[in-house]
């Protein structure tokens, strides 16, 4: 899991080198509309990436 520690909600990114990679790997599989930020808030859904704020109460449960 990759954990971010944010203290703002301005500073919460909407993709990232991971989700650009899984998304151009996706559309040479054949798939069609999977962009970067889909891929990202599906990383993020799944647990693989925790972007809770360090202030939220979830983000020592979160994962």
């Amino acid at each position: 899991t990759i954990v971010n520690h944010w203290t703002d909600l301005k500073q919460l990114p909407a993709t990232s080198p991971e989700s650009d990679a899984m998304s151009k790997d996706m559309k040479k599989r054949g798939f069609a509309f999977c962009g970067s930020t889909i891929c990202y808030a599906f990383m993020q859904a799944a647990g693989m990436i925790d972007d809770h704020l360090d202030i939220c109460f979830r983000k020592e449960k979160a994962g």
